[in-house]
């Protein structure tokens, strides 16, 4: 089994600034201004498939994340905790399918989409399920999206704490193949390599990218 990779767009953090949010001024300032960190690299990584002109903001969307919105979510934590209560207002946007629905919103896209957690660290499961409905024939394009924020630093005691450069990608996945299109084969010692982590599968988009131009 093969799908294509059409088109792709990332946001990193550097090292010297792993908080860093995309700036997105071509979003309204009262609707980002309450937004995450995964939310705001979400929909910058997005807008990169996505243009001004809207083009793939048509296709159905499927994200994928390991811990979604941990700061949020620590902040609910800690809110039971010392206020025994919840905000409605902080827990209505602290859910794991946040940054997909804001991205959403915020490009308009009336497709839908699936939020996926990768099970036990498997993040080929997520390419896989993302890339179900195009090898079925249910969809020609999909939009496969992934991203997490920076972990706060109350969980550095716990025992699979990382602190790696937070990082969000997106990437038209499609069944057909078209000029400059990236191909992956879904089996193979070749996809066990790349779909290892979000990360190794980006490194294969832009090493790809790059030996095509």
């Amino acid at each position: 089994m093969k799908i294509f990779v059409t088109k792709f767009a990332s946001f990193k953090t550097l090292p010297e600034n792993p908080g860093e949010m995309p700036k997105l001024p071509y979003i309204e300032p009262l609707f980002k201004r309450r937004l995450s960190q995964i939310s705001r690299m979400t929909i910058e990584a997005v807008h990169g498939i996505i243009g001004e002109n809207g083009e793939n903001s048509d296709l159905k969307m499927v994200f994928a994340s390991f811990r979604g919105e941990i700061a949020r979510q620590l902040k609910i934590n800690k809110g039971l905790v010392e206020d025994k209560d919840v905000m409605p207002a902080n827990f209505s946007i602290s859910v794991f399918n946040t940054p997909p629905a804001v991205t959403t919103i915020a490009f308009k896209m009336k497709a839908g989409y699936t939020a996926i957690y990768p099970a036990e660290d498997d993040f080929s499961s997520a390419i896989l399920a993302a890339a179900a409905s195009i090898l079925c024939g249910a969809d020609k394009k999909i939009i496969f999206a992934y991203a997490d924020e920076l972990v706060p630093a109350e969980y550095k005691s716990c025992k699979n704490y990382t602190d790696s450069l937070p990082f969000a990608f997106a990437s038209v996945l499609s069944a057909e193949k078209s000029e400059g299109a990236i191909e992956i084969s879904l089996d193979g010692a070749e996809f066990s390599k790349i779909s290892s982590s979000p990360k190794s599968f980006l490194e294969y988009l832009e090493f790809s990218s790059a030996r095509k131009s």
